[in-house]
């Protein structure tokens, strides 16, 4: 399905939807580590959520948007999908906040998390998703360079500094993170794949 068959995407408009090449770094990870239990942050259209869904048959998807339009334009692309996707209308932090209070245990925890929403906010994402993520399980984020923005040694601009601020701590934590193992695909705006490490005993 071509991204202008969906729902709520705008020709020659801003649509922020996965790059072709980290579309296919997403499907190769998705094959390599077979995750049957994702979470989303960021739905938007739900390009990337369907991309993820028709990976695998086994594999369900929960994926959070805040804009109201966004989810109803998603229910519309993903429908097809049934309960294998799970839209949730809610500001990511919060839903994070929530699902981590509420004795989290081990049956609500994921298998792969891919994140994709607010930039500036993921650096305050991680610690909820180490602790939702599953042993062995992967968390991907996307434009972790911000239009070269992020390794850049020149001035930024002002509505952008906080931004590039906030995604330079997001990858200083996790590449300093021992319970991970993160490489940094430094094409499109960047991607971070991070492994959460098998505990050893």
């Amino acid at each position: 399905m071509k991204k202008e068959d969906f729902f709520g995407y705008v020709a020659d408009g801003y649509n922020p939807i996965i790059r072709p090449r980290s579309e296919e770094l997403l499907k190769e990870v998705i094959g390599k580590y077979k995750p049957k239990r994702v979470l989303e942050i960021g739905t938007y259209i739900g390009y990337s959520a369907r991309i993820m869904l028709e990976c695998d048959e086994n594999l369900s998807v929960v994926t959070v948007e805040k804009n109201e339009n966004n989810v109803e334009n998603a229910r519309l692309n993903l429908k097809i999908f049934g309960q294998r996707v799970q839209i949730v209308c809610a500001d990511a932090i919060d839903f994070l906040t929530n699902l981590c209070q509420k004795n989290f245990n081990s049956e609500q925890s994921f298998d792969m998390v891919f994140l994709d929403g607010p930039k500036g906010q993921y650096v305050k994402y991680l610690p909820y998703l180490k602790k939702i993520l599953k042993a062995g399980g992967v968390l991907i984020a996307d434009d972790v360079l911000f239009y070269g923005l992020v390794n850049t040694n020149q001035k930024i601009e002002h509505k952008h500094r906080t931004i590039a601020k906030n995604l330079r701590l997001f990858l200083d934590n996790i590449q300093n993170d021992s319970d991970f193992e993160t490489k940094i695909y430094d094409f499109e705006d960047g991607v971070s794949v991070s492994v959460k490490k098998q505990t050893s005993f």
